[in-house]
């Protein structure tokens, strides 16, 4: 049964879902948002942003489009940027009151979303978290994720568990939008601009189809994201580092002395050269690696490295082509 076109008007809900190969799931997927929010009585937008799908994804999304005009706009990439790109890209095509983003793939079920809704209307929140009771997701990619989790924890000093499922409110979107890097991570962004992050409790489904595309690799790199882009965390840990290394270096130095004057040094110089070497160029090497890692991303933002790129968007004349120029106005109510 497909649900009936939202009443014409202000848009309560703009659902923002990045899309890469997942033609199987987008139909479903579309029905059960629209059945959901209709029953809630909500008026609704779905925002598809397809990140350069290799599969006929966009072919079902504008099949979609041409069933439910009124409903659905499709964004196109010129290739794959990612899910934290493709969701900025989504914001800026989103006009409703709050924004939600969630998965192509049904693993966070459409009918969880009055969840968070409710969350938002009872609490004093700016961002809600649908945060999954159990994990559908296999051991390796489980550790990527808490890995990631993790890190948010220490660099934001939060205690909340982290999602793709978010409900956030279009009040703090217009300096969510203000960013236009290449290196982005949403969450981090979020918890900038506000402290008022809540969280609550929804089923996690296991995927409809095929496996997750967000290899432990791609969650590795996005916690070095989080790590670089919001924190000096890495760079102060190497001087640290530098320091405990001085101070086991004078240490090393008094105690070989003593060693030599009590005669108790057989072959003498082999033992501190080898130490010293092992432990000062192993921590060289990583202060270059870590250091480099910023520099990398500093000249990739000084070169203007798109956050973004749009080849075509349906249903909407409106969009950025490629990330803000300048600071947007924000979404419209």
């Amino acid at each position: 049964m497909t649900a009936p076109e939202p009443s014409s008007g202000p848009v309560e809900l703009s659902v923002v879902v990045p899309v890469y190969g997942s033609e199987d799931t987008l139909k479903p997927l579309y029905e059960r948002i629209a059945q959901t929010l209709q029953n809630r009585g909500t008026s609704y937008e779905v925002v598809f942003v397809d990140d350069d799908s290799r599969d006929g994804s966009w072919s079902v999304l504008q099949a979609l489009k041409a069933r439910h005009p009124g409903s659905i706009v499709l964004v196109r990439l010129t290739r794959n940027f990612g899910q934290h790109n493709a969701l900025m890209c989504g914001f800026h095509h989103a006009q409703g009151r709050l924004i939600l983003t969630m998965d192509d793939d049904l693993q966070n079920p459409p009918e969880e979303i009055p969840k968070l809704l409710d969350a938002l209307e009872r609490g004093d929140h700016d961002v809600i978290y649908g945060t999954p009771r159990r994990s559908r997701q296999n051991g390796l990619r489980r550790g990527g994720s808490a890995l990631v989790r993790w890190f948010y924890r220490k660099v934001f000093r939060s205690a909340v568990d982290i999602s793709s499922f978010r409900l956030i409110s279009a009040e703090i979107m217009p300096g969510i939008l203000r960013y236009d890097l290449n290196f982005t991570f949403l969450d981090g962004l979020l918890a900038w601009h506000t402290q008022r992050i809540g969280s609550v409790a929804v089923d996690h489904m296991p995927r409809a189809q095929g496996s997750s595309r967000y290899s432990v690799a791609k969650l590795v790199t996005l916690a070095l994201n989080l790590f670089t882009n919001f924190s000096l965390g890495p760079l102060q840990a190497i001087s640290i580092m530098g320091m405990i290394s001085a101070c086991l270096g004078i240490a090393g130095g008094l105690y070989f002395l003593v060693m030599r004057l009590a005669g108790g040094i057989a072959v003498p110089g082999y033992a501190s050269i080898i130490v010293a070497s092992l432990i000062l160029g192993g921590l060289q090497l990583l202060s270059l690696g870590v250091i480099g890692e910023y520099i990398g991303r500093i000249h990739m933002n000084l070169n203007r490295k798109p956050q973004f790129a749009v080849r075509s968007v349906e249903g909407r004349e409106a969009g950025a082509e490629s990330g803000p120029p300048e600071a947007p106005s924000g979404p419209t109510a």
